[in-house]
């Protein structure tokens, strides 16, 4: 729901920093791979309630991930480059809840499995009405950007990211947000399968 204002925002800035790690011969996919790893170290931080290391490497992830598709409208994007993007942000997304359930099982373990369980709705969601959208040539207008059409919600990344920032900075109320944020989760799949279903629909009967 808040994306496109927050790629207004923070656009600029990504891509004066991507202009210059283009001049170095950086690519977009080192960035990707990079920042996934990076990223994956929000885990163990988290295991071990190390929840500001945690906040940290997450943010840098996130920073990364908007800079390698800035680096890449740079050039050509490439459609090995977009599968590896939003492939590497859904591993992330679910191992950086999988971490606030190590944290603490007895509290959190059944609240995180259920945030897991909300993001497979939103990402099969998206990800389904993204190879048919390809398939009918239905083009993204909120986010021409992006290599696949973004169907949006009311949880997107930067909802997404902004959960996972609360969660670190007030880890106590962990199950609280991820049970709210689960909800947002199962109306933006209720909302993107009704909206996915009708525009294939129509398409299909023009």
């Amino acid at each position: 729901m808040l994306d496109k204002w927050a790629i207004q925002i923070i656009n600029p800035t990504l891509v004066k920093v991507a202009d210059i790690f283009k001049k170095v011969g950086i690519t977009p996919d080192q960035i990707s791979i990079v920042g996934f790893f990076l990223g994956l170290m929000a885990v163990p931080a988290l295991w071990y309630q190390n929840y500001w290391i945690a906040l940290t490497v997450i943010v840098i992830n996130r920073i990364m991930d908007g800079l390698d598709g800035a680096l890449a409208r740079l050039g050509k994007p490439t459609d090995a480059g977009g599968f590896l993007d939003i492939t590497l942000d859904f591993i992330f997304y679910s191992a950086t809840v999988l971490g606030f359930g190590l944290a603490n099982p007895g509290q959190n373990g059944i609240a995180a499995a259920t945030l897991i369980f909300s993001f497979m709705g939103t990402g099969s969601s998206f990800l389904a009405f993204a190879v048919m959208a390809a398939k009918q040539n239905i083009k993204s207008i909120h986010y021409p950007q992006k290599s696949l059409y973004y169907l949006g919600g009311l949880t997107e990344g930067t909802e997404t990211i902004a959960v996972f920032v609360l969660c670190c900075i007030f880890p106590e109320y962990f199950p609280e947000l991820a049970y709210g944020f689960a909800i947002l989760c199962g109306t933006t799949t209720i909302l993107r399968i009704f909206a996915g279903y009708r525009t294939l629909k129509n398409k299909d009967l023009n």
